[in-house]
């Protein structure tokens, strides 16, 4: 497989970009030189994240002091906004530079919707057309032949590996989908907010951006590709007082199809998947089952209301909902074994 890739990391003193260097520190095939942060230059990671104390890493420094060129991939772990121009520097300096995007930034293929939710025209726009959406699962053979791919958010990861094989054999009704979802502060990022301090967060579940969460539209628009027509779901989304966790409790009407012919297309879906596991008849996935790891569960239950079912599934919003998928995506890239690096088992209890 050669030598090891050189590997960058925008935005290194959040907590995906934390968990990116958690990853690749291990990884077999990947070795992380250089880090950046602007707020944080000149500070080691140990500084910053004392349980890296273990760990020999290049000191935190400002984006634009990097060589670009010398680097193999990047991962960008950078606020949605200021990640286009960003990426948009590294790839002039560097062309043939693998960016695995973690922000929300090429994420939408439409560019009247971005400009809709994120309040601002898209500032890269020859890049947006050149995203490759990066949900491992359903679009492989693209990732591995992308230069940029848009990783996929937390929320809409879980959801759609939980909904997009249902729709795509037409066994629930895409006009009729309500997901309901939890998910550990750590998806709120590392600043300060008033919302996330533990008196506030603590012993306390709080619904947000109702009706309004820009994680909607990435929603929208993958179960739209797999039904084949626009779709509009419900969608709420709740913090809840544990750091890592999401579980996305998903209610779907269904079409002629029962809760078992629902478990059977999930498990004919992923039946060769690393990461994704349908749960057995009568187990219910749970948050603390993938902790810390790079795996999915998800379930189907029979709703006690006719012709409806519940599908539950869960991950780590930090790994395979973030900084997890986005190394699984940058092993396809370079034609690397898909699990590399990311095999942990779930930390429990």
């Amino acid at each position: 497989m050669g030598s090891k890739k050189k590997i960058g990391i925008l935005g290194a003193s959040g907590y995906t970009g934390a968990d990116a260097v958690r990853l690749l520190a291990r990884h077999p095939n990947a070795e992380i030189t250089a880090l950046t942060a602007n707020t944080h230059a000149g500070k080691s990671m140990g500084d910053v994240f004392p349980h890296f104390f273990m760990l020999e890493l290049p000191k935190l420094v400002e984006w634009e002091k990097v060589d670009w060129t010398g680097l193999d991939a990047v991962f960008c772990g950078l606020p949605h906004g200021t990640t286009q121009e960003i990426v948009a520097a590294v790839l002039r300096a560097n062309p043939n530079i693998k960016v695995l995007d973690m922000s929300a930034d090429f994420r939408l293929r439409d560019k009247a919707t971005y400009a809709q939710w994120y309040g601002h025209e898209h500032r890269a726009l020859e890049l947006q057309g050149e995203a490759v959406y990066g949900l491992t699962e359903f679009y492989r053979e693209k990732i591995a032949a992308a230069r940029l791919v848009a990783c996929p958010g937390c929320y809409p990861t879980a959801a759609l590996l939980a909904l997009v094989p249902l729709a795509k054999a037409k066994l629930i009704d895409v006009d009729d989908i309500v997901i309901d979802a939890k998910s550990g502060v750590t998806g709120a990022g590392r600043g300060l907010k008033q919302n996330t301090l533990f008196s506030e967060a603590g012993e306390g579940l709080s619904p947000y951006s109702v009706g309004t969460h820009r994680h909607a539209p990435e929603i929208e628009q993958e179960i739209g590709v797999a039904a084949g027509a626009a779709v509009t779901v419900n969608f709420t989304p709740h913090l809840i007082p544990m750091a890592r966790g999401e579980l996305c409790t998903s209610y779907v009407k269904l079409n002629g199809a029962t809760p078992d012919d629902l478990r059977a297309a999930l498990e004919k879906a992923y039946a060769n998947e690393p990461f994704v596991h349908v749960v057995k008849k009568g187990v219910l996935p749970q948050t603390q089952n993938v902790r810390g790891s790079n795996y999915v569960q998800i379930g189907v239950v029979a709703d006690r209301i006719k012709n409806r079912a519940i599908v539950i599934s869960t991950l780590d919003n930090l790994v395979k909902g973030s900084a997890g998928q986005a190394i699984q995506n940058m092993n396809l890239m370079f034609g690397l074994p898909e699990t590399a690096g990311l095999e942990q088992i779930a930390l429990f209890p």
